[in-house]
């Protein structure tokens, strides 16, 4: 891929995701076009190879600083063992990082589908006002298609 083809890809993504409102999009698109057309590009090998970890690093202090917090008291949490709609949130969350450690997995060995994958994701936030947090479960469902692991 050319480094106009590139830019356009990215133009285009980050016109989109200016269309639909969606920041996450804008803001990485906006990085990655500075990061490109800077002496910063010689980063790209370590952004390929750790960037997905880093972001899972961000996204799991996110989700867990309620609980550091104290907006979410100790408490509370083990009281979530005796409902069941607790229960069943449990039960979803195991299943949905596994189908997320199926979605790094596809997504490592087979990088054309990440294509795909942000286009159903501009999609899903455009027309069905979804919300851009599902790449790696999307990847994982799709590999419960396409391999046999």
């Amino acid at each position: 891929m050319t480094a106009f083809t590139s830019i356009f890809i990215l133009l285009v993504l980050g016109g989109l995701s200016l269309f639909v409102h969606n920041t996450a999009v804008t803001i990485s698109v906006a990085a990655l076009l500075i990061i490109k057309l800077t002496p910063l590009s010689h980063f790209f090998p370590y952004i390929e190879k750790q960037g997905l970890t880093l972001g899972i690093i961000i996204l799991t202090i996110g989700v867990m600083s309620p609980l550091v917090s104290g907006s979410l008291p100790a408490s509370t949490l083990l009281k979530s063992f005796l409902d069941w709609k607790s229960l069943l949130a449990i039960v979803v969350g195991i299943v949905v990082s596994w189908l997320g450690g199926r979605g790094v997995t596809l997504m490592s060995s087979q990088p054309t589908i990440v294509g795909g994958l942000l286009i159903g994701t501009i999609i899903g936030v455009s027309l069905f006002r979804g919300v851009p947090v599902g790449p790696l479960i999307a990847a994982g469902l799709v590999s419960l298609f396409i391999f046999n692991k």
